[in-house]
């Protein structure tokens, strides 16, 4: 029989075609099945998924970095030692945990 090479990034697949036969039903089972409904779903609206995840992340990380910098700056005002200074206040600060943690 022939043999046919598939290559993909790291991964080399050498396959041997051993004879031609003519399938009866005309769509092939390669053993995944459209009928689950994750399936459907991702096909449907997996772009819209997407979108929502990346703007829903966005909106996390830059309430975090606002959240901390927000602690930062009360801690200034409280007449604190600034972190860049060596200070360590802002760890008793709830606003900046609630930053870390978004």
């Amino acid at each position: 029989g022939s043999l046919i090479t598939l290559s993909c990034l790291s991964h080399r697949v050498v396959c041997q075609v051993i004879s031609s036969a003519v399938p009866a039903d005309p769509v092939q089972d390669n053993g995944t099945s459209d009928s689950s409904w994750i399936t459907r779903l991702e096909n449907n609206y997996g772009f819209y998924i997407g979108l929502g995840l990346a703007v829903f992340s966005s909106f996390l990380i830059g309430s975090s970095v606002i959240l901390k910098k927000k602690g930062l700056l009360r801690l200034v005002e409280k007449g604190g030692t600034r972190a860049g200074d060596g200070g360590h206040g802002y760890l008793k600060d709830w606003l900046w945990w609630a930053g870390l943690l978004t």
